[in-house]
């Protein structure tokens, strides 16, 4: 499993990669958090439960990314541990999962960039030799 962020103009590029669709999801969405804080800092403290469904796996990852920023805006949370569940169904794609973390402390969390939301911009989720590949461009 592993993440990346790469440059990208006034944005960034997320990308997750690992051995499952989920596991990739879940690095993409490890990605996105470790742009706002040092996701070592974040104590895994509470669990909130997050669920997204699209007709593919592209629009799948940007309403996973994007109902996780929905929840930190809601909750005004950081989030360090995910483990998305995908399935296939007959509309399409689910994903029920779960996000760790905690309410955000601006006196101990050393703060990065606000990610305002998830895009289709360099969307790109493959699957090569076994890798799953999970990746999408985040507004700043």
């Amino acid at each position: 499993m592993s993440y990346e962020v790469l440059n990208h103009t006034a944005d960034a590029v997320v990308r997750g990669v690992g051995a499952s669709w989920e596991e990739a999801f879940g690095e993409a969405a490890r990605a996105m958090f470790s742009l706002m804080v040092e996701l070592d800092q974040v104590e895994l403290k509470e669990t909130v439960g997050i669920r997204a469904s699209a007709e593919d796996l592209g629009a799948l990852l940007v309403a996973w990314l994007g109902e996780l920023l929905t929840q930190r805006d809601l909750r005004g949370m950081v989030f360090a541990r995910f483990r998305p569940r995908i399935y296939r169904t007959q509309q399409g794609w689910r994903l029920v999962g779960q996000a760790q973390g905690e309410a955000l402390d601006r006196a101990r969390h050393r703060l990065g960039v606000e990610v305002k939301a998830a895009t289709y911009a360099g969307l790109k989720v493959e699957e090569k030799d076994g890798r799953y590949l999970a990746q999408c461009v985040v507004d700043l």
